[in-house]
C-alpha cells in the first residue's frame, strides 16, 4: 500500500460488486486492482470489464492480488466465509449488508477484524447521507430533548423475477430473512443510530405475494428501546408501485422525518440558525432509493463511504461506521424472527430500562 492509495479488490463479481467497482473508481485514493469470483468465467468477464486481474481461488486472491483491502459483495450467507480469511490475511475489509446472516455469524467478523488489526467497515451508506446526518446531529445536540419514538416504513416492491433471478434470494442459508434482513436492514441500522440499543422487539412476518420464498415478504414490529423510546418498524415488499424509505423521530421538544434521504419535517420548539438552511431544502435531492427497482440505488453513499474508509486506513483512523456496530441490526431482525415463532417478544441482553 502506498502512502496516498489504497488497493481494492472485489469478491463477488454480480450486481453490488459491479456498483463497488464504479464507486471506488469514484474516490480519489482508491484503486481497483482485483476481482475475486468462484465462477471463472464471470470473474474473467468482470476482469476483461474493469482492465483488473482476476481469480476464481479465494486462496490465491487473498495471497497473490495486489490490494490492501477486500470489498465483500457476495450474498450474505456468504460473508463470514470471505470476511474471516481476509481479515486473517491482514486485508481491511469493507463489507455489504447486513453483516451476515445471524448475530453470531456477524460478531465472528467483527472479532477476526479486531484480532488482525484491520479496519471492518460494514456497508451502511445511508448514514452519508445529508438528512441523516441533520438528523443525528440535532438528536445529539439535544433538540429533541427525550426521544419518545424511532419508527421506519419500508415498503418496496420487488417483482417475482427478481427472487427467480437468483436461488439465494428469499433463503434462510443465504439470504438471511426476507424483506427485513435485506432490503429494510438500512432503515434499522439508522433506527439504531438514532435511538441506541433495543430493550425488545415484538413482530409478525407473513408472505403474502411471492411464490417460493422460504423468508417473508411483509413484517412489522413493535420496538422498544434502552432510553424508554418506542417505535414501529413496518416492512414489505408487496407493496406497490413501491416508496422511498421513512423515518421519522419525535422527542418532547420537536419532531423531523426524513423520506430517502430527504428531510420533510423539521418542526422544534426552539429555533436554530441551521433550521432555515434545513427547511430551504427540504424534499432535496437524496442519495437515490431502491423503492421499486434495485439497480436505482445509486453510488454516491457507496462512494462517499469508501472515501471514509480510504482517509481512515491512510490516517490510521477509525471509520465513520465502525464494524462493531453492524451486529446490532441482525440481531434485532433475528430478534423479530424469534419473536414471530414464539409469540413473546424478544429481550435483548443488557437492554433493559
Amino acid at each position: 500500500m502506498s502512502k496516498d492509495s489504497v488497493r481494492f479488490g472485489i469478491v463477488g463479481a454480480g450486481t453490488i460488486g459491479a456498483f463497488h467497482a464504479e464507486a471506488i473508481r469514484a474516490v480519489e485514493g482508491a484503486r481497483l486492482t482485483a476481482v475475486f469470483d468462484s465462477v471463472a468465467e464471470r470473474s474473467r468477464d468482470f476482469g476483461a470489464k474493469h482492465g483488473i486481474e482476476s481469480y476464481a481461488d479465494l486462496d490465491r486472491f487473498l495471497a497473490q492480488a495486489p490490494i490492501d483491502a477486500v470489498t465483500v459483495a457476495t450474498p450474505t450467507g456468504l460473508h463470514a466465509s470471505v470476511a474471516i480469511p481476509a481479515a486473517r490475511a491482514g486485508k481491511h475489509v469493507l463489507c455489504e449488508k447486513p453483516l451476515d446472516t445471524t448475530a453470531e455469524k456477524a460478531q465472528s467478523i467483527v472479532d477476526a477484524c479486531r484480532q488482525a488489526g484491520v479496519i471492518l467497515s460494514p456497508v451502511f451508506q445511508n448514514r452519508f447521507g445529508a438528512g441523516a446526518m441533520a438528523m443525528k446531529e440535532a438528536i445529539v445536540a439535544g433538540r429533541f430533548g427525550r426521544l419518545l419514538f424511532v419508527s421506519g416504513r419500508i415498503k418496496w416492491l420487488r417483482s417475482q423475477e427478481y427472487y427467480d433471478s437468483g436461488a439465494w434470494r428469499g433463503t434462510w442459508e443465504f439470504d438471511g430473512g426476507g424483506c427485513l434482513m435485506n432490503q429494510s436492514i438500512h432503515t434499522i441500522d439508522l433506527m439504531l443510530h438514532f435511538a441506541g440499543a433495543p430493550a425488545e422487539v415484538f413482530g409478525y412476518t407473513a408472505t403474502r405475494t411471492h411464490a417460493r420464498l422460504e423468508t417473508e415478504d411483509n413484517a412489522c414490529a413493535v420496538v422498544r428501546f434502552a432510553s424508554g423510546a418506542m417505535g414501529v418498524i413496518e416492512s414489505s415488499t408487496s407493496c406497490a408501485p413501491g416508496f422511498p424509505l421513512q423515518i421519522e423521530v419525535s422527542g418532547e421538544r420537536g419532531t423531523a422525518a426524513i423520506e430517502g434521504d430527504a428531510i420533510v419535517r423539521w418542526q422544534f420548539a426552539d429555533t436554530d440558525p441551521l433550521d432555515a438552511s434545513i427547511l430551504a431544502g427540504m424534499g432535496g435531492k437524496s442519495l437515490g432509493d431502491g423503492a421499486s427497482d434495485p439497480k436505482a440505488i445509486g453510488i454516491e453513499g457507496h462512494r462517499r463511504q469508501i472515501e471514509d474508509m480510504v482517509r481512515a486506513i491512510l490516517q490510521g483512523t477509525k471509520p465513520a461506521v465502525d464494524g462493531a456496530e453492524a451486529r446490532l441490526p441482525v440481531e434485532l431482525v433475528c430478534g423479530i424472527y424469534e419473536s414471530m415463532k414464539t409469540g413473546r417478544p424478544y429481550r435483548f441482553a443488557g437492554g433493559t430500562p
